[in-house]
């Protein structure tokens, strides 16, 4: 990006972030692969441009929602990026975005009862410190999707909170319009992928204020963000296959790592079955084919 005269701001566990101009930034998600904040020296290939093709296809799918994100046609770019267009490297995995100023919560909503939740719930009985209904197993549905926030943690993990945790942090009349922001989206994206018959457990959104307005910003229902399951292989109690990591997840399962740097060597294999796993999860949910995405 250099060769384009752009300054590079971040660099995440996943994507980089570079200025262009002073209102907007362009967002590139690479293919690393991540786990407990150790990124792998092997990447996954296809991971960026999925990542940044689905966040496309619900930009298109919702176009009510308000967003941070402009767009990833290249042609688009090069009106912002001169000498865009001859980057073919970055294609399909770039993003136009508007700056915003970032809300400093994870704001996750939970239609199923699994991940972190399913072993809070395993302990206490609660979800992010909220009572739900006794006897649930894993997979279950709660009655409603629940809005259920998180700390934005600079470094390490972020932590799961109750909503009076993020009133305290942020006042309760912006929590209440990102819950309702954020379940209204899932709602309708839930719905879509029932369509294609695919559950959508939970999904995280990280939202912002672009001139006073709250917005929807970085990806928005990928495999990185969310839980998807087909809906023909849910089964109460038990853990049902994902359009995600979750091959590299069971690899992982298999070691004896601290979760501290140096990572582990990831074998080929597990690298090709995760990346056939999010190429699976795009053309599932969209019905489109990746070869036709930018970057092909």
């Amino acid at each position: 990006m250099s060769d384009l005269g752009l300054n590079h701001l971040y660099r995440g566990k996943v994507r980089d972030l570079y200025a262009v101009g002073d209102d907007h930034l362009l967002m590139v998600a690479s293919d690393r692969m991540s786990a407990f904040d150790v990124v792998m020296a092997e990447p996954v290939p296809q991971k960026g441009r999925v990542l940044t093709a689905l966040t496309q296809y619900w930009l298109d799918e919702l176009p009510e929602v308000p967003r941070a994100l402009v767009s990833a046609d290249p042609v688009v770019l090069d009106t912002y990026v001169p000498g865009f267009l001859t980057a073919s490297e970055y294609h399909g995995r770039s993003m136009l975005v508007r700056r915003a100023e970032m809300l400093p919560l994870e704001c996750i909503v939970r239609a199923r009862l699994a991940g972190q939740a399913f072993d809070e719930y395993q302990r206490t009985g609660t979800v992010h410190t909220m009572p739900v209904a006794p006897g649930m197993q894993l997979t279950d549905a709660f009655p409603e999707p629940l809005f259920t926030p998180s700390t934005k943690a600079d470094e390490g993990h972020d932590l799961n909170i109750s909503l009076a945790e993020a009133e305290a942090l942020v006042g309760a009349e912006l929590v209440a319009r990102a819950s309702s922001l954020c379940l209204s989206l899932f709602s309708r994206a839930a719905a879509k992928m029932a369509e294609a018959g695919l559950v959508l457990a939970d999904t995280k959104f990280e939202l912002g204020f672009v001139d006073g307005e709250l917005v929807v910003c970085d990806e928005i229902l990928t495999p990185d963000s969310s839980r998807i399951w087909p809906a023909e292989s849910v089964v109460s109690g038990q853990t049902p296959p994902s359009f995600d990591k979750q091959p590299f997840r069971d690899w992982l399962a298999t070691l004896d790592w601290d979760r501290t740097p140096p990572a582990p060597m990831v074998p080929d294999e597990v690298v090709a079955i995760t990346s056939e796993r999010y190429v699976a999860a795009y053309e599932r949910v969209t019905g489109r084919a990746l070869s036709s995405w930018y970057g092909a």
